[in-house]
Order: C-alpha cells, then structure tokens, then sequence
C-alpha cells in the first residue's frame, strides 16, 4: 500500500514560500498598548479604524481594552458606571405636532424612454422601447454612409 505522505523527504520542493514584514505576533510594549487603548476610547474614530491605522485585528484591540476595564479596579481606580442603553420611555402624549407622519411622496425618475442609445463614429443614436426595427437599421446604416 502507498500512501501519499510516503515521498516525505524523498522529493524535490516543488513550491517555496518566504514571508516578509512585521509576522503575526509582534511584541507591543505596554506603553504602546495603553497609547492604542486610550486613541481607541478618545471618540474621535471608531476603534476598528484604530485597530486598522495600527495594522492590529480589531479583535486584539478589544481584548487590550477588555483586560484594561479588569485591570483598573484591583489598582483602586473605579470606572464610570455609564449605562449600556439609553432608557425607553413610553408614553400616552400626542405625538409632537411638528412631526411628520406620513412620509413625502417620493419624486418619480426621469426617464428618457429610450431603451439604446448607440454611437458610430461620434454621432449618438437614441432608440426608444417602442422603435420599429426596420428604422432602426436604416438609420444605423444612414450614419454608417456618412462621411
């Protein structure tokens, strides 16, 4: 019986490949990552745009800002309790006057009604859905006989 791993080491490389640049794991020093961490909490740009700029996953970039929200209440620093979701309210008032409630009519396209439009040697032909075939062609082959 042969199998196909057989040949390990017996055959020529047949495809060589050679990686460059920084890899895939790269050593952040930690004031770094605390410099990327507060960019990506400083509002300015979403943390994936963050995370891109610094040629990071985003994913990593989470997990730096995950560890860090951990890491600060063991060093006696509290993080604001800011809330997940804005609260809804529901209530039995009118809805505001000011406020639309239906939506405005939407403004039909413009359409040309041609279904072609075909240009020989700078001179443009617009044909429309309901042409007939035969002027069609005889003004194709008019413009085609023009000098």
């Amino acid at each position: 019986m042969t199998m196909s791993c057989d040949d390990t080491g017996t055959s020529g490389v047949r495809r060589f490949e050679v990686f460059t640049g920084a890899g895939r794991r790269r050593d952040w020093p930690d004031d770094v990552k605390l410099a990327i961490v507060a960019e990506s909490y400083s509002g300015l740009e979403s943390a994936s745009a963050v995370a891109r700029r610094y040629a990071l996953c985003s994913s990593q970039l989470f997990t730096w800002r995950r560890l860090l929200r951990e890491h600060l209440p063991s060093q006696g620093i509290a993080l604001p309790q800011t809330p997940a979701f804005v609260p809804a309210v529901i209530s039995d008032d009118e809805p505001d006057q000011h406020l639309p409630t239906t939506r405005p009519a939407r403004k039909p396209r413009r359409t040309d009604g041609f279904a072609i439009e075909v240009e020989i040697d700078g001179v443009v032909v617009r044909v429309s859905r309901d042409a007939d075939v035969s002027l069609i062609a005889a003004v194709i082959e008019a413009v085609r006989a023009t000098p």
